[in-house]
């Protein structure tokens, strides 16, 4: 069973930065790809960024791009996202996914993922 728990979540002013971890558990995760996404109140999970554990290559949404970086450790299977330059407009849930994918396809559609992590909190003051 896939486990994933989320921390690094926290009230940060405008401009300022935070890392979130995900800490993955259960599995190989060589063939999965691993996502966070996010959910503001009242508003759609959304998709922030993926990669395929097994190259790295990061994807992002189009609203962090050039703000956030998604990476892995490999031999602790922890995931990150590090986000810089905050806005008010980031505050939201953010959630780990893991998808078990059979050709390595990275998506964002929430919908494909597999596994959940329970949630961190970010909260970026104005």
């Amino acid at each position: 069973q896939v486990h994933l728990v989320e921390s690094g979540g926290g009230l940060v002013q405008n401009g300022g930065s935070l890392r979130l971890s995900c800490a993955a558990s259960g599995r190989t995760f060589s063939n999965y790809v691993m996502g966070w996404f996010r959910q503001a109140q009242g508003k759609e999970r959304e998709f922030v960024a993926a990669f395929r554990w097994s190259d790295g290559r990061g994807y992002y949404a189009d609203s962090v791009k050039g703000r956030f970086t998604i990476s892995r450790d490999n031999t602790k299977n922890l995931v990150y996202l590090q986000m810089n330059s905050l806005k008010p407009e980031d505050t939201a849930v953010y959630y780990c996914a893991a998808d078990e994918t059979q050709f390595g396809i990275v998506t964002t559609a929430h919908n494909q993922y597999d596994y959940w992590g329970q949630g961190t909190q970010v909260t970026v003051s104005s």
